[in-house]
């Protein structure tokens, strides 16, 4: 009788014990947003709960301002990605040329490049045409920083429609927007919607930009979190208590679209 291997056990502990690695940082600073700044200098673990920093935070900051930078900003800007890569990846997956593979390579190695390189020429642009604090630079910044992981997710999405169903429809004299409206749309719209919903994430998480081209009329929720470090030290309880308040909404969204932003992480397969 075969004796059964402890492989199973020890997968099992080590995955709880990852999971509750990467979960702690999150349970700390949801505890910490509700204790006082000295029980939270303390790092106490039994205190009774305040709300006195979510409404420090609200007095202090415009929270809603904040708030709206960020949905306008990543909404708008994951529209206008999404309305530029599906016929750029549409061209390239169904009309190819020698030099597509190379595009796609170069687009991606764009990527590698630290936003830091591209800061000055940005801030010089913004500067020049009178865009510094607004909105508009953001969303154009946030668009093109994502274009090239949507393209490269909706290339794939698109590569991975049947040709036979393609060659059909255009022997029966389709035009392409037919062809992409009644065929590639429904084909690849789970390939599509994840792409957006991982862009979307991305730009609401973006902070460098956010620091550097905005300050106080166009701050998005990470700007709202980096004022509350100061010289005179950083105020635990109330950064938590702004920390909690500017990714609650975007946790939320994550955890009801979890299985479409999976599907984006693998660049959108189509089954």
């Amino acid at each position: 009788m075969m004796k059964k291997t402890p492989f199973p056990i020890i997968r099992t502990v080590s995955a709880w014990g990852v999971a509750l690695f990467l979960f702690f940082p999150l349970f700390w600073l949801t505890i910490t947003a509700f204790k006082t700044e000295g029980q939270a200098i303390a790092a106490e673990l039994f205190f009774s709960p305040t709300l006195a920093s979510f409404a420090e935070v609200q007095v202090r900051s415009d929270y809603l301002l904040f708030a709206k930078n960020s949905l306008i900003t990543s909404l708008v800007s994951t529209i206008l990605g999404i309305l530029i890569a599906v016929p750029a990846a549409y061209s390239m997956a169904f009309f190819p040329t020698k030099r597509t593979r190379d595009i796609l390579l170069w687009m991606l190695s764009t990527k590698m490049m630290p936003a830091v390189g591209a800061l000055v020429p940005v801030y010089v642009m913004a500067q020049t045409v009178g865009m510094l604090d607004s909105l508009t630079a953001l969303i154009i910044v946030f668009t093109l920083s994502n274009l090239p992981i949507m393209v490269w997710m909706l290339f794939s999405a698109f590569k991975e429609v049947p040709k036979d169903i393609l060659e059909a429809v255009r022997l029966d004299g389709a035009s392409v927007w037919e062809e992409f409206q009644h065929v590639i749309l429904p084909l690849t719209m789970g390939g599509i919607a994840s792409t957006g919903l991982l862009c979307l994430v991305l730009s609401w998480n973006e902070a460098f930009w956010a620091l550097n081209l905005t300050s106080a009329n166009a701050g998005t929720l990470a700007s709202l979190i980096a004022s509350y470090s100061s010289p005179e030290g950083l105020f635990w309880a109330k950064l938590s208590a702004a920390s909690l308040m500017a990714i609650a909404p975007i946790i939320v969204f994550g955890w009801f679209s979890q299985k479409q932003l999976v599907q984006g992480l693998t660049f959108g397969a189509v089954k």
